[in-house]
């Protein structure tokens, strides 16, 4: 069940669009951190007296273990209304009309059903992302990406620091937001229409797919959200589109059901997938480790392996001044996570029409 409690903002800091995060005070006793997402409850000021869900503060979680700002008592009303009449986040005390591309663009997607050969890149892990857009981008500039958002981790697109970066520096070009996921440039109602959205409303030439922050596991053959990679390269093969896999790897967890490739992938691929979708292997250090648990897994009787270049992710991320983590670890703790993850998206160029 969820926790409330009513605090101060005592300091700004710092503000994007449909993100604030603030320095608050409970009765005045230190400061603790929160954010605020605006185009669901309007901003907040110094001064201002909020209520706060300190929920995942409380259990102790790591990416969304912050405070968040549920309402602000200074005011008695707060008016945003929305471009069209679909609401997300149903039935909740937050829910709020965003307009879908599917009523916004009906025009473009009224009838369509194919992604004409389009690559989509599916993760399990949200820090795959910046690998799978950095590698991308390096290999082919001139690729239009977009980022489809699903609903498996955090909703608030805004909430992403990662997503904010890369959009900055360009190797993210439109994003959309599917399912109960919300903020990103389009809107839309499920992952097979938002790859549709993707395709024929924002123009993508590759368009990557993955949850936001925070994916959730229980250690159990099926319990853990990454599992929606399997639906999502069914739908982009059903669509059309040229499905890829981002493999999940490592050799310095901990957990041994994510040594080498996770059980995270070897699941959702060899178990659940129907599609037959490929797999960017880099060439290097991690190659036959990679190759021997796709075969042992049988993933490799069911997918495409191709081998491509290193284009060494850590560097090409370095180079722009982008720190990105998974699971506690950067780039120097566990270089064989970007290198495998980074390959997925050098695939997807190499197979782009």
């Amino acid at each position: 069940m969820p926790s409330f409690r009513t605090a101060m903002v005592v300091s700004l800091l710092q503000e994007r669009g449909g993100l604030q995060r603030v320095d608050v005070t409970f009765d005045g006793d230190g400061r603790e951190r929160a954010y605020v997402l605006t185009e669901l409850t309007g901003p907040v000021a110094v001064g201002d007296e909020v209520v706060l869900n300190t929920t995942a503060v409380e259990l102790g979680l790591g990416s969304g273990g912050w405070h968040v700002v549920h309402w602000n008592l200074s005011r008695r009303e707060w008016h945003a209304p929305g471009p069209g009449q679909t609401v997300k986040l149903r039935y909740t005390s937050l829910q709020a009309d965003v307009g879908a591309a599917e009523e916004l663009h009906a025009g473009a997607v009224a009838e369509a059903d194919d992604l004409e050969g389009v690559p989509v890149v599916v993760c399990g892990l949200h820090s795959q992302v910046p690998c799978v857009a950095a590698a991308c981008k390096h290999a082919r500039p001139d690729l239009r990406l977009a980022y489809v958002m699903t609903d498996g981790g955090a909703l608030p697109l805004a909430g992403s620091d990662l997503v904010a970066s890369l959009r900055d520096l360009g190797w993210i070009d439109v994003t959309v937001t599917s399912g109960h996921a919300f903020g990103g440039d389009y809107e839309a109602l499920n992952l097979p229409s938002a790859l549709v959205v993707a395709r024929k409303v924002a123009g993508a030439d590759v368009v990557v797919v993955g949850m936001g922050p925070g994916s959730a596991g229980t250690a159990t053959r099926l319990g853990f959200t990454a599992l929606e990679v399997a639906p999502a390269l069914d739908a982009a093969e059903a669509l059309g589109g040229r499905p890829v896999a981002a493999v999940r790897f490592s050799l310095a967890d901990p957990r041994l059901r994510h040594q080498g490739v996770s059980h995270h992938s070897r699941t959702a691929l060899a178990l659940l997938s129907r599609a037959r979708a490929t797999i960017g292997v880099p060439r290097g250090p991690y190659e036959a480790r990679v190759r021997d648990d796709l075969e042992a897994s049988g993933v490799a009787d069911r997918h495409r392996l191709l081998s491509v270049a290193d284009p060494d992710v850590p560097q090409l991320l370095s180079s722009r001044g982008l720190r990105v983590t998974s699971m506690g670890r950067d780039a120097d703790d566990d270089p064989g996570f970007y290198a495998v993850a980074g390959a997925a998206g050098t695939a997807a160029a190499s197979v782009s029409p």
